[in-house]
């Protein structure tokens, strides 16, 4: 199986060693997106500000990949602080129609850059 490596300049470029996505076959693996601003490279302020971001970052990836989140089978959110899930529900329900994906919500210590919110997805496409 050949794999596809997925980029864009609508979400921040790699900061480490890895991919903005890599596709193998149908399926889209979309790497953990925090709230850099891809023009500046800088994290937005605040938890509402960073949500947005966050799903901003993942759809353009999903458009590179000729996909949208609405192809998602899988999401997982990473908070400093769970009081924030129901902030996530609410942008959530603005990226996505029903049925809803799978996904998993963990709390963590830190994320990088001082982050307060990561998400990573799994998409099928074609």
């Amino acid at each position: 199986m050949n794999r596809k490596i997925i980029s864009t300049p609508g979400a921040p470029a790699a900061i480490g060693t890895y991919s903005q996505a890599v596709q193998a076959g149908n399926t889209v693996y979309m790497s953990g997106q925090i709230g850099l601003d891809p023009a500046t490279m800088t994290l937005v302020e605040g938890i509402d500000a960073q949500i947005v971001r966050v799903f901003d970052n993942l759809k353009a990836v999903a458009e590179a990949a000729g996909a949208t989140l609405d192809d998602a089978v899988k999401f997982n959110i990473y908070l400093t602080d769970l009081a924030n899930f129901a902030k996530v529900n609410e942008t959530m329900a603005n990226y996505l129609a029903q049925p809803y994906p799978a996904r998993a919500a963990v709390g963590v210590k830190e994320l990088p850059r001082g982050a307060l919110v990561e998400a990573d997805a799994v998409l099928v496409v074609g």
